[in-house]
């Protein structure tokens, strides 16, 4: 603990949604939602306007649509989020060389290692700047936190929001701590919130006078003395600046089970290219390949492999998941599949680089059926456009589900995602508000211009291509 508030603890206000209003004018004071929108999918982040309706993080979007029906529901778009996180991040890095960040829109900073601040009142001076750059910069708001532990840190951002600063004096924590929810410490979820309740533990000052035994009793003894710790306001955890990732993944759940063999071996090769993808991306390589698998009865079911070295190969990691699926049961039908890459290391084992192709060839060998189906090609003729029939200012929530990005090809027809960016050879850049039966409706506006008007076109115009994100400050 220290003795002055120089921690600051950053929280983007509903990061995701707030990027998408910025960036789309006709959204601006309206409830937006942002997440997966197909059956299974969850809110990722919701606007404050649509939170004002009960619509929040994690909640089913069936449910989300029902509380909010006329909201704008957008699929994310993180590459978009990233580019403000790093601006963002740039910022931070200016105060202090240790910044931890924890996720794309949340980060601790130890303002006392920058030298920016050392009391009270230029710790809050360095927070308010902060907030200003950030606006300045992303166009966007975040809420700050500063106390002299990063958990009253992280409780004080929460309390400044939306777009505020609280600052919490050391030697003050036990007293705002006492009458919170047992829920407000950190590692206190709904079960153990639960737990705690039935053994008459509903406050933060129920948990200090309980005393660390009673804790350690019900909740073991790790959990139970650190949980003791924290109720009485006592955190030293530090501001770390690095955190090395130990693992890379990716997963999908599944609109509909699939059952076809076939078809579930195509997509654990799908997601083992993609987490090739992101494995490469973060500058590593790994020698455990993972394969998770959630079945129809929400079983889930992990196999792992371990190679002879690390490898950043798409063939090496993609036969070895195959591998994995064989030893795995899927009659019934699976609802998600993941490959992930564990065991991280900054080089590549070389003589790996060869295993996919040898094993092929002993599996050849061995009679294993070839795929003797890949010269089939797929031609299918693009549809004249519809000639961009215009609509006005038609509701900004239009919400026909597509299945893939933006301009991807599936079935003969490319599907448009709702909120992704396109261009148009006539009308420049827009969004997509909605596609369905064929056509696609695209509003065209940028973030520093007007609501724009809006027109459809069939899903295939040739004219209508995937476009970029337009930076939110300083755009076209």
């Amino acid at each position: 603990m220290r003795a002055a508030p120089t921690i600051l603890h950053l929280d983007m206000d509903a990061f995701f949604a707030a990027a998408e209003q910025a960036s789309k004018p006709s959204l601006r004071g309206k409830p937006v939602v942002v997440g997966g929108l197909g059956p299974r999918g969850v809110v990722a982040t919701a606007s404050y306007e649509a939170r004002r309706f009960g619509v929040h993080s994690a909640m089913p979007m069936g449910q989300a649509r029902r509380l909010a029906p006329n909201a704008a529901y957008l699929v994310p778009r993180f590459a978009f989020y990233r580019s403000i996180s790093e601006q963002v991040m740039e910022l931070l890095g200016r105060l202090s060389p240790l910044v931890e960040p924890l996720s794309l829109d949340e980060a601790f900073v130890d303002l006392e290692a920058g030298g920016v601040a050392d009391d009270s009142a230029s710790a809050r001076a360095a927070g308010e700047r902060l907030r200003v750059d950030i606006l300045a910069t992303t166009g966007l708001t975040g809420s700050v936190g500063l106390a002299g532990s990063k958990m009253i840190a992280k409780i004080a951002s929460e309390e400044a929001k939306p777009d505020g600063l609280v600052l919490i004096e050391p030697g003050t924590e036990r007293e705002l701590l006492g009458p919170r929810s047992v829920r407000i410490l950190p590692g206190v979820g709904p079960a153990t919130g639960e737990h705690l309740r039935r053994a008459g533990m509903t406050t933060v000052s129920d948990l200090a006078e309980a005393g660390e035994d009673e804790l350690v009793r019900l909740l073991g003894r790790a959990h139970g003395a650190s949980l003791h710790r924290m109720a009485q306001g006592y955190d030293d955890r530090p501001v770390v600046a690095e955190r090395d990732a130990k693992s890379v993944s990716v997963e999908d759940t599944f609109d509909v089970d699939l059952h076809d063999r076939v078809r579930i071996r195509t997509e654990v090769e799908r997601l083992a290219e993609r987490c090739v993808g992101r494995l490469r991306a973060s500058g590593h390589s790994g020698r455990t390949i993972v394969l998770k698998v959630r079945r129809f009865d929400f079983s889930t079911l992990t196999r792992s492999e371990t190679l002879r070295g690390p490898t950043d190969d798409p063939g090496v990691v993609r036969e070895a998941a195959g591998r994995l699926l064989e030893g795995v049961d899927t009659t019934g039908g699976v609802r998600l599949l993941g490959v992930g890459v564990s065991g991280l290391a900054d080089y590549t084992q070389e003589d790996l680089f060869a295993q996919a192709e040898a094993e092929a060839v002993a599996e050849a060998m061995a009679g294993a059926a070839a795929d003797a189906g890949a010269g089939a090609e797929a031609g299918a003729g693009a549809s004249p456009g519809s000639g961009g029939a215009e609509e006005g200012d038609g509701a900004p929530g239009a919400t026909a589900v597509a299945p893939a990005g933006p301009g991807t090809e599936g079935a003969g027809e490319r599907h448009w995602s709702p909120g992704h960016d396109v261009r148009h050879a006539v009308y420049g850049a827009g969004w997509v508000q909605g596609s369905g039966v064929g056509r696609v409706t695209v509003r065209f506006e940028s973030p520093g211009s007007k609501p724009g008007r809006v027109r459809t076109f069939a899903v295939d115009d040739p004219e209508l291509v995937p476009g970029e994100a337009l930076p939110l400050v300083g755009g076209e």
